[in-house]
This record gives structure tokens, sequence and C-alpha cells, in this order.
């Protein structure tokens, strides 16, 4: 998961972020020495608090997905807000493979997978299935129909975020 990203033209920059990198500065001092550095908010957590984890990367995959340059990108941006937008899902740490959004009980690095994966179409339909990529539970035109089956499917009792690993 990237920490930081940013694009330049000037190869001097990208060697003052390497450097800042390598010599341990913090993100923000390499977002100083590198000005192109663009900060993605994840795991800016003090003493790896796991809902605090849980809640930046909620923070960095919202962002992520309103600055995507893809054709789907309002699809899939719907579906991330609609599951952030319900508090069983938000309570848990979102990730993603291959642009299907799931869900864990446990943070980086060790994932617990937990109820369906949820896609985003190009065709603005939402995927909910229960393996990797594949609409087994329903095929949906908005993102909070979807959301809301994927909340009927969670596992009852589930406990707050753990530290993974």
């Amino acid at each position: 998961m990237p920490l930081i990203d940013g694009r330049t033209d000037d190869l001097a920059e990208v060697a003052r972020a390497a450097r800042a990198w390598h010599h341990g500065s913090t993100l923000r001092d390499i977002r100083r020495a590198a000005p192109f550095v663009h900060l993605t908010g994840r795991f800016e957590v003090p003493d790896h608090d796991p809902a605090g984890l849980t809640e930046s990367e909620w923070q960095g995959m919202r962002q992520e997905a309103g600055e995507l340059e893809y054709a789907w990108q309002e699809t899939y941006q719907a579906l991330i807000e609609a599951a952030h937008s319900e508090p069983a899902l938000r309570a848990l740490y979102p990730f993603t493979s291959h642009w299907a959004l799931r869900f864990s009980t446990t943070t980086r690095p060790r994932l617990t997978a937990v109820g369906p994966c949820l896609t985003a179409g190009s065709d603005g339909m939402y995927e909910v299935g229960r393996g990797f990529v594949t609409p087994d539970l329903g095929l949906f035109s908005t993102a909070h129909e979807a959301v809301a089956l994927a909340v009927r499917r969670l596992p009852a009792g589930l406990g707050p975020t753990a530290l993974g690993g």
C-alpha cells in the first residue's frame, strides 16, 4: 500500500524523496524535501491503534477512489462511499485486490477476510459474491443495493477490528 505517491519530471526531486526515505525521514519531512510528493494518509496512526488504522485505510481508499482516472471511476467511487456509509462495514478494515472491495476483522499485514466481495463494473452494475470477482450473490444497479446485501451476509457477532500481525 502506498504511503506516498506523486508525479514529477524532475529526476532530482525523485532522488531527494528517495534519499529522505532512505535516511528514515518522516512522511511529512519527505514531502518537505520533495514537494511533488503526495501523502496518501495511510498508516499515519500513532501506536498502531486498529481502529485508527481502519479509519486511515478508509480515508485513503475514499481519496484514491475520487482521484482515479478510469472510465469506471464514478461507479467505483459510489461503491466505496456506499460501503463507508454503512456502520457495519465501516467498522471493518477495507482492502482491495484488482479493485474488488473486501473486508477484514484484522488490519494489515495479516488480513482476516470476512463477508462478501463487492465489485463495480464499467457498465454501471455492482456485483456481490462469495469469492473473488464472482457475482454469485447478486448483480445490482445501485451501490446501495449491493452494500445492503453485503451487510446482510456478514457473520453475526463481529467484534472490533484487531491488529493483524
